[in-house]
């Protein structure tokens, strides 16, 4: 029997809001001020604190709706209009996409409302309309308040009605398909399915595949172990996952042990000596440590820009190896056109060979992460290495703490006469402070412009004799102009990595005309 076409909802507006039914809820004294004021349209939240004037919230400014301070009938008028708060200590109003957060004492009293406008704006996918629509299991990654589940929401309408896919939204908050057992407009076709509690979504994740047979899952804002394993055993079934979480960048998940599974997970790979020798790099190195659950990542990193990371898989191998390749950027203009600029022209290949225009420092790290200090060499370009043995090092970095106790390992070590740089603590970010100290100590010996030329040149022979990219340590922005003037002349390609004061230049082989 045939089947009769869907019926696709009527155009939307390019944004959805139905303020009125929030301010609805709202004590009349209140409302009323809203109701006059110029820029309701762009209202962010109404936030209700108990004994404080209550204030309207817009992009650029905030304002007080009452000179009297707010009491406990007006936060009991709110709370007996809306749904039942759920156990995160949110809810909502039927078929609209505003929220209402709760703030309670110690006796569960409710003593702070915040009453957030929910928004279906329309055409923000448009931006990345090609990456969502391809099939790849995508990421959306931003701080909050940047648009996320508004995107998401997007998202799921336009594979829905374009594509015709079998989507469904896993609503924890019911922040994308709004209040109640009817779902908002704004994820058009798209089924859902909501969760009674936050540690239930996990569990929904499976039940939805399990049960429902979509073809795409859409979440909003995983965050635990367990969701992360749901949303691996979700992409290991062949199912499309398009989901946000909270951070600004890549490395941001990369070095976050509850998330970084989303985009493979990281380990400390110890190689044997003829692998290392044929990786040309230390016996301790960082690798995936399997496939990613996303194919893309995107950044949001304004409304109107994103980066985007087309191979997860491959852009993460590179970071791992100290080679990080430059997201595809996108700029929507005012006027809605976007604007993509495209990944670096010559990105780095996995085994560029690093190649130091000064002897590395051999650095033993005692009782220091060595993993942690080989990704900060790599993070840096600190003309370093990890030395193994005291034997074979040149100086010994280990904390300020274990220096004072004098241990007798420690005290064997420092027989041996080797300089002892001392942390305060073992963290990432103190490894990294010492690190640039050293490089700015081995800026500071003699290495005039002849010495450059002549190391440039001699990494410019290499390039030309093995076909492969050389990187050299980094170096002040005029060194880096002579280095790429000697690339020119052997009539090689040259580019800039990194951030100062850890930019550096990479020679490459010639392109093929």
């Amino acid at each position: 029997m045939a089947h009769e076409p869907r019926a696709l909802p009527p155009p939307a507006s390019p944004a959805s809001n139905d303020i009125g039914s929030l301010l609805a809820v709202l004590p009349t004294k209140l409302r009323a001020g809203l109701d006059r004021h110029p820029d309701r349209e762009r209202i962010l939240e109404v936030v209700l604190d108990l004994g404080r004037r209550p204030e309207a919230r817009f992009p650029d400014s905030t304002v007080f709706l009452d000179e009297q301070p707010v009491g406990r009938d007006d936060l009991a008028h709110v709370t007996a209009q809306i749904g039942a708060f759920t156990s995160d200590n949110r809810a909502g109003i039927e078929r609209t996409l505003h929220r209402v957060s709760a703030i309670r004492n110690r006796a569960g009293g409710v003593i702070g409302l915040t009453c957030r406008v929910g928004r279906a704006v329309f055409g923000t996918v448009e931006i990345v309309r090609d990456v969502i629509e391809s099939g790849r299991s995508t990421l959306l990654l931003g701080p909050p308040g940047v648009g996320k589940t508004t995107l998401l929401r997007e998202a799921a309408r336009v594979l829905a009605e374009g594509p015709r896919k079998r989507v469904i939204v896993v609503d924890t908050s019911n922040e994308i398909g709004g209040d109640g057992d009817i779902p908002h407009p704004g994820i058009g076709l798209a089924r859902r399915m909501q969760v009674a509690s936050p540690d239930r979504q996990h569990a929904v994740m499976i039940e939805a595949v399990e049960n429902h047979m979509p073809e795409v899952v859409v979440i909003d804002e995983i965050g635990t172990e367990a969701e992360a394993a749901a949303a691996r055993t979700i992409a290991e079934r062949g199912v499309q996952l398009v989901a946000t979480a909270h951070g600004h960048s890549l490395e941001n998940l990369l070095t976050n042990p509850t998330l970084s599974d989303l985009v493979g997970g990281i380990q400390a790979v110890t190689l044997g000596d003829e692998e290392a020798r044929r990786r040309r790099t230390q016996k301790t190195v960082l690798e995936r440590k399997h496939a990613t659950t996303f194919d893309v990542l995107i950044e949001i990193q304004t409304r109107d820009r994103f980066a985007v990371h087309h191979d997860v898989a491959r852009v993460v191998d590179a970071r791992l190896r100290g080679h990080p390749r430059a997201p595809e950027v996108r700029i929507r203009g005012e006027n809605g056109d976007v604007e993509i600029r495209a990944a670096e022209e010559f990105p780095i290949p996995l085994e560029t060979r690093p190649r130091a225009t000064r002897r590395l420092v051999r650095i033993f790290p005692y009782a220091v992460s060595e993993e942690r200090l080989e990704r900060a060499i790599q993070n840096t370009g600190a003309p370093a290495r990890v030395a193994h043995s005291a034997r074979d090092a040149d100086v010994i970095l280990t904390l300020r703490s274990y220096a004072r106790r004098q241990p007798a390992k420690l005290r064997h070590v420092l027989s041996r006469d080797l300089p002892v740089r001392l942390l305060r603590s073992g963290s990432a970010a103190n490894i990294e402070e010492y690190l640039t100290t050293l490089r700015h100590e081995r800026d500071a010996e003699p290495n005039d412009g002849d010495g450059v030329v002549a190391e440039t040149e001699a990494a410019a022979r290499d390039v030309l004799e093995h076909g492969e990219p050389v990187e050299l340590t980094a170096q002040p922005a005029a060194t880096r102009r002579l280095q790429h003037a000697v690339a020119e002349r052997f009539g090689i390609q040259s580019v800039s990595r990194g951030r100062e004061p850890y930019r550096r230049v990479v020679l490459l082989p010639a392109v093929a005309s």
